[in-house]
């Protein structure tokens, strides 16, 4: 099974690496981009679990590692 954490701040939490993009994208030209966040994304090949097991096991390592759950949020996609 393959599957993707995707870690993004919570709305209204400053972002400054995303400021920092935006801002230097602006100076390149591209001012039509208003707002940039930046997020992570983590892929993992699980293997001998079902997509169940493979998705609670996921979001354990998420909570205890992956996350800050003060101000970040999580996905699991699997495929």
């Amino acid at each position: 099974m393959k599957a993707k954490v995707i870690v993004k701040l919570k709305e209204g939490v400053l972002d400054p690496q995303g400021q920092a993009i935006q801002q230097l994208l602006a100076q390149r030209g591209y001012s039509q981009i208003a707002d940039v966040r930046v997020g992570k994304l983590v892929e993992f090949e699980l293997e001998n679990v079902t997509p169940i097991e493979g998705e609670a096991m996921l979001a354990e390592i998420a909570d205890k590692l992956l996350a800050n759950p003060i101000i970040e949020s999580y996905r699991i996609e699997s495929q």
